[in-house]
């Protein structure tokens, strides 16, 4: 699998800056050509920790983001950060990138991505069909006491989910 076909995905990473380090390492490691992040990072200091990614990364805020514009300067250096949902293009595939799971069904059947990434439940949900629907769970691992993140090779459209905590 070439570089480019692997991402990483990410949510509700809470200022865990433990498990960022491990999902950085992840990524890295694997060889992820981007990352993308569903939202609630909370505070910007955690673009220390991202900042070794060894590839863009893809963000929206989440509904735990109250310091937008420092979050936003600390991770405009690292991929575009922008307000849920986001729509964007990568090696082919449509992705619709989001927060909140807001009208996941309606998404779904629109046919407007290939993938739709949402976070904000801190649980685990891939759903395969005609659009692929990934949660990576909760990145953080404060709530349920399990730090995950997802991987998704773009040539086979398998999603692997990861403990990082």
């Amino acid at each position: 699998m070439a570089k480019r076909d692997l991402i990483g995905i990410i949510a509700d990473t809470h200022d865990n800056r433990g498990a960022i380090a491990n999902a950085v390492e992840l990524f890295n490691q694997r060889g992820a050509g981007m990352v993308f992040h569903a939202g609630d990072f909370i505070a910007p200091f955690t673009a220390i920790d991202f900042s070794k990614l060894q590839c863009k990364m893809m963000m929206v805020f989440g509904n735990n983001d109250g310091e937008k514009i420092g979050l936003y300067h600390a991770f405009s250096k690292l991929g575009e950060i922008v307000e849920g949902p986001k729509t964007c293009e990568y090696q082919g595939k449509r992705f619709i990138l989001m927060h909140e799971p807001t009208c996941m069904d309606e998404l779904s059947a629109s046919h407007q991505a290939d993938v739709i990434i949402y976070g904000h439940t801190h649980e685990i949900d891939i759903r395969k069909g005609e659009t692929l629907i990934i949660n990576p769970g909760e990145g953080g691992g404060w709530l349920t006491g399990r730090a995950t993140a997802a991987l998704l090779d773009l040539s086979t459209m398998d999603v692997t989910i990861e403990e990082i905590g």
